[in-house]
């Protein structure tokens, strides 16, 4: 029997990165650092979701001899994550609040995509169906999602 365990994605920032899914309800549940292997591995899931739909964030660690550290751009064949959540308005608020630009608005008040600080799309799904709102409605795409 196959059973799912995790999605990986590598990060630059681990903070940044805890702090984005964080805004979607994301929390830290457990940590595994690798001094001999030079990187930290980080699981994040939504509560409840633990051993069910686990998010790993990858953070190798700069180089000892002090050289650049790794840059990603975003894996060949990787699409998006995507989560649903209780209110996709309130959810992309915090996010904008954060900083963050929301690349697809919840114009439908169903679905919307923003980018990781890492560059990885994220779909918000919401859960059950909201009538469209303003600004949400009127908002134009930004950038690629």
């Amino acid at each position: 029997m196959t059973h799912y365990l995790h999605t990986m994605i590598r990060v630059a920032d681990p903070d940044a990165a805890i702090a984005f899914f964080k805004l979607i309800g994301l929390e830290e549940i457990r940590r595994k650092e690798s001094e001999k292997g030079r990187f930290t591995l980080i699981f994040l899931a939504a509560p409840g979701q633990e051993d069910v739909a686990e998010l790993e964030l990858t953070y190798n660690w700069p180089p000892q001899d002090g050289s650049a550290p790794e840059t990603y751009d975003g894996g060949r064949n990787f699409g998006h994550l995507a989560y649903r959540v209780d209110d996709i308005y309130a959810t992309c608020q915090r996010l904008m609040d954060a900083g963050h630009t929301i690349n697809r608005p919840p114009r439908d008040g169903h679905m919307a995509f923003v980018r990781s600080p890492d560059g990885i799309s994220v779909e918000l799904l919401q859960d059950g169906y909201l009538d469209p709102q303003e600004p949400w409605a009127s908002m134009e795409n930004t950038g690629s999602w």
